[in-house]
């Protein structure tokens, strides 16, 4: 197996989904504690990189670390509310693209995938 390299290589699941016509949450489910300790280390993933991923005030990012379930939870407002006429994704269900994308520490191209 090749060296992981991005979130989504250390994660059994990187999804996010709609969270009311007001906000968006993701969710990294890590496969086991190695990747959680990783994915959830604030100095790799936090309020100012998802600001940055998402085009959002880092203000209003929410982080949940949930170690017992190796979870990392983050949830932001929309950018425009749901269903409005600029809303390119109503269900949010391809917001989680960038944050899979993300490159682990120590790998060289630490390029982020904005939307």
């Amino acid at each position: 197996m090749p060296e992981p390299t991005t979130v989504a290589d250390l994660a059994l699941e990187v999804r996010s989904k709609n969270a009311g016509p007001f906000w968006v949450t993701m969710e990294v489910f890590l496969r086991d504690t190695t990747g959680y300790a990783v994915v959830a280390d604030p100095s790799f993933l936090n309020e100012t990189v998802v600001a940055r991923l998402y085009g959002v005030d880092a203000d209003t990012v929410r982080m949940y670390r949930i170690a017992a379930l190796n979870v990392v939870k983050i949830s932001f407002p929309r950018p425009v509310p749901q269903g409005s006429p600029r809303d390119r994704d109503i269900h949010a269900g391809q917001h989680h693209v960038p944050l899979a994308l993300l490159r682990l520490p120590g790998c060289r191209d630490r390029t982020f995938y904005p939307i």
